[in-house]
């Protein structure tokens, strides 16, 4: 699992440990497994939020765990041309890579470590797939995307897309050395991630060693989730057991502790965790497929738009197959 790394942690800024005498640590309210199932043109993902209560997840809609998977020559798979509107879609790969392009000219193809992230805002067309090259030669494909919603004054935005590179994302170390930490987006303490947020969100991807322990300030006005990628660990002051395709539920404080266990597999070194939360919008939601408005009249609207061209064009030089109906 490369993501973005460095050989020693230890020349990396530290996140220091919150003090115990007046930070509130954030309890687990549930561990939840993520059932595995099917995406766009059939690739493999685990529904990462599947049966938790949106009130919990807010301000986030949906999440996949894309892969892990190995690709034989020719079985790459990605997505048709779709719609979206009242959202934004975050897509961090962590190995392999993935070619994005929107009818909005936003695109790019992004790699180990990569995130592109794209407001859907009033509408957008767009299509994910991999390269032809890796369609040809098979190969390691895992990452992430992310819905995160955006609030009914901000639904209504113009489209946009940042593409951030490996390069950018913020690296620190807990403060014993013992785990790697990604800021993409929001901050984690004085350290903050390159990603560039309409709803205000933290997004973090932490390696942990065997047996490492790691407890980070986490705004208290903010949910707090956590989503096993790969090996096991614990969630919690109380350490609820927590393992490869599990998502942790906290409950309210100002910091949170997830701890790898002392021994892993050979295949995942190390306790791979996103760590995710944002400010509640506290707002109705009306989800079906690939719109996220706030009543049901806004989504027969985006369905109407869609229908009638009026959320983008497919670019005329596109090789792939019109938008799914």
């Amino acid at each position: 699992m490369p993501a973005v790394t460095v050989e020693n942690l230890l020349v990396l800024p530290r996140v220091a440990l919150p003090d115990p005498t007046t930070s509130v640590p954030r309890a687990v309210i549930s561990v939840s497994s993520a059932p595995s199932g099917l995406e766009g043109e059939g690739f493999p993902v685990r529904r990462a939020f599947a049966g938790v209560p949106q009130a919990q997840l807010d301000p986030f809609v949906h999440m996949d765990q894309m892969g892990e998977v190995e690709y034989a020559p020719g079985e790459p798979k990605g997505t048709p041309w779709h719609p979206h509107r009242g959202f934004e879609t975050v897509t961090y790969i962590i190995d392999g890579i993935f070619q994005h392009r929107d009818s909005n000219g936003g695109g790019g193809v992004i790699t180990n470590g990569d995130t592109q992230w794209m407001t859907a805002g009033a509408g957008i067309l767009h299509i994910e797939r991999p390269p032809e090259e890796l369609v040809v030669s098979g190969g390691l494909f895992h990452g992430i995307q992310l819905w995160v919603n955006l609030p009914r004054q901000m639904k209504w935005v113009p489209p946009r897309y940042q593409d951030i590179r490996g390069g950018a994302v913020t690296l620190v170390a807990s403060d014993d050395g013992g785990a790697l930490i990604r800021i993409i987006a929001g901050a984690i303490g004085p350290h903050s991630g390159p990603g560039v947020t309409y709803t205000p969100i933290t997004l973090v991807h932490a390696s942990l060693a065997p047996g490492a322990r790691l407890t980070l300030p986490w705004r208290a006005d903010f949910n707090a989730l956590a989503y096993a990628l790969a090996g096991r660990g614990s969630a919690g002051e109380r350490g609820a057991s927590l393992g490869t395709g599990q998502l942790v539920v906290f409950g309210a404080g100002d910091t949170l502790t997830v701890a790898a266990d002392p021994e892993q597999e050979s295949r995942t070194p190390e306790f791979e965790v996103l760590l995710l939360g944002g400010q509640p919008i506290r707002e109705p939601v009306a989800w079906a497929g690939p719109f996220v408005m706030n009543t049901d009249d806004e989504l027969r609207q985006a369905f109407t738009d869609y229908r009638a061209g009026r959320l983008g064009s497919i670019p005329v030089d596109s090789v792939s197959a019109s938008p799914a109906p």
